[in-house]
């Protein structure tokens, strides 16, 4: 179950949320109503050089102070404000979203070679496992994760999700499966200038999630999804790798495949597997990731879940269904199903 759909303009024409709303209420038969979300990018211009921190506050007087005090004491708010939202009769307003613009202070971390982001991932996973009445669940630069427990076009009416125009969105309509339907549980999932959607089951989660906590990352969350995030940041910002490795380590040829290859490819494949092995995910799965400059489609090892991708001019669209992609763009070309394990990605132009 669950739809996913994304959408990237590589020459950063922005688009409103209208029709992103329009494309994930149509595979509201994929969901139950206990999940939908969006992100944009692109969003917040005038403070795109500051982290945009959404908060979920559970009580605002009680909750926003002691927040406020640690953002302080690790960098500075620039501007702070509660996430306008209207209410709609088909959710129920359980926590108050608010949005900080912040600057964190990179001397805080001398030791770090990317002090500013380290602050950021530490900070949210401090707060996130405390579980002392905020979370934190959207941490990038210049976008904005917008998420609650409902169906999609009630959450996009939440939120007002057409005021909005990014060059780059991803959605998501959640089933949940092995956990229960929560605000924090909806999908995407952010971390720093990540977000990930994602239909399935990831049956390794219980390796995965060791793995990526042994490099201090906290899954609080409840869903296998949250260490999709963490992995892509470890392995691409921490490790180096291309956005490409990275998927190959995620859904890695198996090994009778590798065993006929040329000994130059046998030899990446083997070395990929046996560095990152905690890092392969099993199980049913189509994943769309997205960041500042790219967005990335891809499915488990022998597509178990199906994932479609079209383009139009300059936009890269990657979804469940063909038909949610042309409730965006009828004219898309180039509809293919990507093979098992394989990437599909869009970059900006520059």
């Amino acid at each position: 179950m669950c739809g996913i759909i994304g959408v990237i303009d590589r020459s950063r024409q922005c688009m409103d949320g209208s029709k992103i709303r329009e494309a994930l209420a149509s595979m509201d038969e994929r969901g139950s109503g206990e999940g939908s979300g969006y992100v944009a990018y692109g969003i917040y211009p005038d403070y795109k050089e500051y982290y945009a921190l959404h908060v979920f506050f559970d009580n605002i007087r009680e909750h926003k102070v002691p927040l406020e005090d640690l953002l302080e004491k690790w960098g500075m708010i620039i501007h702070d404000e509660q996430i306008k939202t209207y209410e709609q009769p088909g959710l129920r307003k359980v926590h108050t979203p608010w949005r900080y613009f912040f600057r964190p202070n990179p001397s805080m971390m001398p030791k770090s070679t990317s002090p500013e982001e380290d602050i950021i991932t530490s900070l949210v996973m401090k707060v996130n496992s405390e579980r002392n009445g905020a979370l934190i669940f959207s941490s990038g630069k210049n976008l904005g994760v917008f998420k609650a427990a409902g169906w999609p076009e009630d959450v996009a009416n939440f939120y007002r999700i057409q005021d909005y125009k990014g060059y780059l969105w991803l959605a998501h309509n959640r089933y949940p499966t092995n956990t229960a339907g929560w605000w924090g549980g909806a999908h995407p999932f952010n971390l720093l200038n990540w977000s990930v959607v994602h239909n399935g089951e990831i049956t390794s989660y219980g390796t995965n999630r060791r793995y990526i906590e042994s490099f201090g990352y906290k899954c609080t969350m409840h869903t296998d999804t949250e260490v999709v995030a963490y992995l892509i940041d470890l392995l691409v910002r921490k490790h180096g790798l291309s956005e490409e490795m990275a998927v190959r380590a995620f859904a890695p040829p198996f090994w009778d495949e590798i065993d006929r290859m040329q000994k130059k490819d046998q030899e990446l494949n083997r070395a990929l597997r046996l560095a990152y092995g905690p890092a392969l995910m099993n199980g049913p799965f189509a994943i769309c990731v997205a960041k500042e400059n790219l967005l990335c489609g891809f499915t488990d090892r022998i597509k178990l879940r199906p994932l479609v991708a079209a383009e139009s001019g300059d936009r890269l669209f990657i979804s469940s269904e063909e038909a949610a992609i042309r409730r965006i763009d009828d004219d898309v070309t180039n509809i293919r199903m990507p093979g098992a394990g394989e990437p599909v990605i869009g970059r900006l132009y520059a």
